[in-house]
């Protein structure tokens, strides 16, 4: 079955896309930049330079971040990170709904060959 992917231009040097949503809700998940980056298969410093661009796109923090000591470190999503990941997921909700009906026609494409 034929699959659509979303990205979102946000501006000339940004986007947002599967990949770095997918790493907000890892790092909300598990409270760990590091933890996020290793679920991921990704270097730490990927996944740090990564939340640093949407940082900066956003001109505002994502993630909030934590660094270890004696009672350890820790991230969490900031409400403009969890607001990003809620409207990324249902506008990627919505594209996948209006593109069904001609997904379903590519697929049916496929398969009358």
């Amino acid at each position: 079955m034929p699959s659509l992917t979303l990205r979102i231009n946000l501006d000339p040097q940004g986007r947002i896309g599967p990949g770095k949503i997918e790493l907000l809700e890892q790092i909300a998940a598990f409270g760990s930049i590091s933890a996020a980056a290793r679920a991921m298969n990704m270097s730490y410093k990927r996944a740090w330079d990564l939340v640093e661009e949407m940082n900066k796109l956003f001109g505002k923090p994502l993630v909030s971040a934590q660094t270890g000591g004696k009672h350890g470190g820790g991230a969490q999503l900031t409400p403009v990170g969890l607001s990003v990941v809620t409207r990324f997921r249902a506008i990627e909700r919505a594209a996948v709904a209006a593109a069904a009906p001609q997904m379903a026609a590519l697929q049916a494409e496929i398969e009358a060959r």
